[in-house]
């Protein structure tokens, strides 16, 4: 359909009138859940807007959390009588990381086939493969893994047989 047939045909549809449904499904549908008064009336009623002590509230409980932060940060942080009177420590230069285990994986994740057309017009298969790259360091005398995945599309070029 194209726009023009598109808007032709809501226009058709916006004019149409709906059927009312039976009266016995209307009828069976008013005895299987039955609305008593109380409800019609909380349906018809605008919601309520909170309170004033509610909205202080809604306030008053984040800015209560911050402060009992700021105040266990504050008695639990190292003062200057905990730390060392011999000024900045400054650490040594540490070795860069020795890896005794590497692990080097590659996962297939998903492969396609396609055509496309090269810009003379002439049509060309393309295998495409998607690969997930995963490469793990480990320093066990240090207790450091490090672990590197990547994703890889690899996209072969395959004649086109035409018979």
């Amino acid at each position: 359909m194209n726009d023009h047939e598109l808007e032709c045909f809501e226009a058709e549809l916006r004019r149409l009138k709906p059927a009312e449904p039976p009266e016995e499904f209307m009828a069976r549908l008013a005895a299987a859940r039955p609305m008593d008064s109380a409800q019609a009336d909380a349906l018809s009623r605008p919601a309520r807007t909170p309170e004033g002590w509610r909205v202080l509230l809604r306030w008053l409980a984040p800015a209560t959390a911050v402060a009992v932060a700021a105040v266990l940060l504050a008695r639990y942080s190292p003062g200057p009588e905990n730390r060392s009177s011999s000024g900045p420590v400054i650490a040594a230069a540490a070795p860069a990381l020795k890896a005794d285990q590497v692990e080097i994986d590659r996962q297939l994740v998903g492969a396609f086939d396609t055509v496309a057309h090269l810009p003379g017009g002439e049509p060309v298969r393309l295998s495409c493969r998607e690969w997930v790259d995963n490469m793990v360091l480990r320093d066990t005398k240090r207790g450091i893994e490090v672990e590197q995945r990547t994703p890889r599309l690899e996209v072969i070029p395959v004649g086109l047989a035409t018979y």
